[in-house]
């Protein structure tokens, strides 16, 4: 495009300028992250953390940030399994759905918990040295 006075670097520079910054504020990722823990009898039957790339737009608000360890080019997949623990307490810190039964047939208990996250949106942002993961309320 070139202007009428032939400045055409002004405007090159302004459509430039709004390129960058709607492409910086999207830059993060969203992932839907579900958790269930299984515990039969007290002993731990089954875990299983499921993490997948949001096919739409998520809506919401970010809050209550983790810091995550990164290496460069790794998958969140990896990135977690290798914060597990961190992860997983962080989990249990925005709230969990519990669910408790407990039998008694012929003087033995049989008990059972169930520990759930329900499917929810996280925005991910991802750096050299680690990702930023906070849910979206």
């Amino acid at each position: 495009m070139r202007s009428r006075n032939g400045n055409n670097s002004f405007t090159l520079a302004i459509f430039s300028l709004i390129l960058f910054h709607s492409l910086a504020l999207n830059a993060a990722s969203e992932y839907l992250i579900s958790y269930r823990y299984v515990i039969k009898d007290a002993t731990l039957y089954n875990e299983q953390l499921t993490i997948a790339k949001s096919m739409k737009k998520c809506l919401g608000n970010p809050y209550d940030s983790i810091m995550l360890e990164a290496d460069t080019n790794a998958s969140l997949k990896k990135i977690i399994s290798k914060n597990k623990e961190k992860f997983i307490d962080y989990i249990h810190q925005l709230g969990l759905n519990i669910q408790h039964s407990q039998k008694v047939l012929n003087s033995q208990s049989k008990s059972t918990i169930i520990l759930t996250l329900k499917t929810t949106c996280f925005k991910v942002d991802f750096n050299d040295n680690f990702a930023k993961i906070s849910p979206l309320k």
